[in-house]
């Protein structure tokens, strides 16, 4: 796959891993990503397909293959195997859909010899209460494209260029009907079947270790709220002034984001007067915990820092007065082993 493609895949990986740090707790999610890039050379897109439960990569496809290859342990084994069966065909049908799609969209571009891209997002999120909501999403040259209406079975423009697609898509009224209930129903029922076969790899919950720093730059206070190592990647971040909450424009928000050992890490910050930095309290939310943990900033004491200062000094004179002495003594000793085979020979 071309650079221009491996960056559209990089982009569309980013846009699923950062989510909102106030994301509601306890929902599940499904969702395929699939990404083609034209070459024209080839005279053929290539595709790639990822499939996300949550946040766990447990499925992956290539168009050079056509073989969709577990990512994850849990989906391996007997129990597994009508749903991979199942599922392999649903992606061999997406893959030759993408290609048609692609094909559709350059052409009504007149785009024909320049490389060109194409991303779907697709899937289906399940909440608490039992109720689901469903997307797909069509991205081109990485701006939004077409998205997908179940509710009206036609396709909303995201820009002018898309309304010639749009137009030729929703002609076809046995497509939308499909894809409807893909959405509403097939997606569900799919995503039902892998948190119970995730079972345990899916619903672990970490909480989180948060705390508090301080910042000064430019004779501006501000105090940062870390979460780290909390797995699942839902959790509610929030500023509270005098045990009250903040309005939002006020907040910084910063993005969840991986940590690489399947743990997320989330920071929100926020300038306050310089002064008055005990007036405020972080407070989180997450599934691991049993009631939100709230945490402030603690200014350290002078004294405690000069007595960890001299401390440190006092352990360094230590040591070096114990390497001098070690030096010594095998000086010595190895005088005395010297000597000592000296006499021997003699």
């Amino acid at each position: 796959m071309g650079l221009g493609a491996r960056r559209a895949l990089l982009a569309l990986l980013l846009l699923r891993t950062v989510a909102a740090l106030g994301r509601p707790p306890r929902s599940h999610s499904l969702r395929y990503l699939f990404m083609g890039a034209s070459v024209p050379d080839l005279g053929l897109p290539l595709f790639e397909a990822l499939g996300y439960v949550d946040d766990q990569l447990f499925v992956s496809y290539s168009h050079e293959s056509r073989r969709a290859e577990p990512r994850a342990q849990w989906v391996r084994g007997g129990a597994a195997s009508q749903l991979w069966l199942q599922l392999s065909q649903s992606l061999k049908g997406w893959d030759h859909m993408f290609i048609v799609d692609f094909w559709t969209i350059m052409d009504n571009h007149n785009h024909s010899k320049e490389s060109h891209t194409l991303q779907v997002i697709l899937g289906c999120e399940a909440q608490e209460d039992n109720s689901t909501r469903g997307f797909w999403k069509y991205g081109y040259d990485g701006q939004n494209h077409l998205e997908f209406c179940p509710e009206t079975l036609d396709w909303r423009a995201a820009e002018p260029k898309a309304q010639a697609t749009k137009l030729e898509w929703e002609v076809n009224k046995i497509r939308a009907k499909q894809n409807r209930a893909y959405l509403e129903r097939d997606c569900p029922e799919q995503l039902q079947r892998l948190l119970e076969l995730g079972r345990g790899a899916l619903d672990r919950q970490v909480p989180p270790l948060v705390k508090v720093t301080h910042h000064v730059a430019s004779a501006v206070s501000t105090l940062r709220c870390q979460a780290l190592n909390f797995y699942p990647q839902n959790i509610t971040m929030k500023w509270l002034k005098d045990r009250q909450p903040l309005d939002a424009k006020d907040v910084e928000l910063k993005d969840v984001l991986p940590n690489g050992d399947g743990t997320y890490q989330g920071c929100v910050a926020l300038a306050v007067p310089p002064g008055e930095e005990r007036r405020y309290t972080c407070q989180v939310e997450h599934p691991g915990l049993d009631q939100p943990l709230t945490a402030t900033w603690e200014a350290p004491v002078p004294g405690t820092l000069l007595t960890g200062v001299i401390s440190g000094i006092a352990v360094c004179v230590i040591l070096f007065f114990i390497g001098i002495l070690f030096r010594i003594l095998r000086k010595r000793q190895a005088s005395r082993g010297a000597l000592g085979d000296y006499v021997l020979a003699d």
